[in-house]
């Protein structure tokens, strides 16, 4: 970033570009895209390790990723880098709260689940103090002569043992449900947890890290099947015109779309960006009369909203598919997905050509 920075200055203090060799005018321009895309990974890894806070950061950083360019002033890139240092400052100190309090609620529950065994444990102890009472004094009956006696301390033993079980009972019961009530309430916190955890923020499909999870899930079962990669023609060329608002309501119909043309085996995400995955346990046949099908229903016309109102877009996508083959690594077989995809990509582009 120094370095990128003592170019631009001296670019501008009076250097013409035609005075810097041409390998160096390339080299500026390949490390402005690369800082770039280290911003869009950044933001991708920040909805990987916390999804309900990832989502703000990674606008950010699009935004920002968007304003870079070789004809910048070293200044523009300086305040560029203290707004990504100050974004990704605030993103850990938020992530660092969100996830002590996730620790907070995990230590609590386990105190409870404590409190409670140490509470049965105490009953435990007074029950066995009174059954003790009680053997002694069956003790002391076995040594009585008196017929009308040992009857008389029978039935007051049997009474004290009686009320000793029954208490022991309505404390359990107690206990339990006291116990399963707390467990109840962090297992629903838990679960919301893992819903935030798998679903993508933006548009409400499962988050990449989910569908990484299922991939694995695949591989290992050996059952077939295919993985097929979307990507939204021209969504750069939105977001520059239009705006990231305007690019995340496509973004949002678009899933919304994507879903309603699956069946509900189908397993939907965002992979990243303008990206998105779908999982098919099925051949290679089946899932390419299915990918025609998403196709022709999420192509088409949709209306988003702009700076200054309803703006009809005509949207396309690129689809690559791909079928597991035996043996072969999750990222593998998404580089052959994302590899078709883009070949159709390049084939759409040269034939509008």
């Amino acid at each position: 970033m120094i370095s990128l920075k003592k170019y631009l200055d001296a670019t501008e203090a009076g250097f013409a570009k035609a005075d810097v060799p041409e390998h160096n005018n390339f080299l500026l321009g390949s490390a402005i895209d690369a800082y770039g895309s280290a911003l869009m990974e950044m933001g991708n890894c920040s909805l990987n390790a916390c999804p309900s806070l990832g989502n703000g950061l990674k606008h950010s950083l699009d935004a920002l990723k968007v304003g870079l360019s070789p004809r910048m002033s070293g200044d523009a890139l300086a305040k560029t880098d203290t707004s990504v240092r100050e974004h990704l400052r605030t993103w850990g100190n938020d992530a660092a709260r969100h996830n002590q309090q996730m620790t907070s609620e995990v230590k609590e529950m386990l105190l409870t689940m404590a409190g409670a065994a140490e509470s049965v444990s105490a009953r435990d102890q007074r029950c066995a103090g009174q059954m003790n009472e009680v053997t002694e004094q069956l003790k002391t009956i076995a040594t009585l002569d008196d017929l009308t006696e040992i009857r008389a301390s029978i039935q007051k033993s049997t009474a004290e043992l009686k009320s000793s079980i029954d208490r022991m009972e309505e404390e359990g019961k107690a206990a339990l449900s006291q116990l399963q009530e707390q467990v109840a309430t962090y297992q629903t916190k838990l679960e919301k947890a893992e819903e935030l955890a798998s679903r993508d923020a933006l548009t409400g499909l499962s988050s990449r890290l989910y569908v990484e999870g299922q991939l694995e899930k695949c591989l290992n079962s050996g059952d077939p099947f295919c993985v097929a990669v979307i990507d939204i023609d021209g969504f750069k060329k939105v977001n520059d015109e239009h705006g990231h608002l305007t690019g995340d309501d496509l973004l949002k119909q678009f899933g919304r779309e994507l879903r309603s043309s699956c069946r509900s085996s189908d397993i939907i995400g965002r992979w990243g960006g303008d990206e998105f995955i779908l999982l098919y346990n099925c051949d290679l046949q089946e899932a390419e009369a299915q990918i025609e099908r998403v196709r022709k229903w999420i192509c088409g016309n949709y209306e988003v909203e702009g700076k200054s109102g309803t703006i009809k877009l005509c949207v396309n996508a690129s689809i690559g598919l791909a079928e597991r083959v035996a043996g072969e690594k999750m990222k593998k077989l998404v580089a052959r997905a994302d590899a078709a995809m883009y070949e159709q990509k390049a084939a759409s582009k040269s034939a509008r050509q």
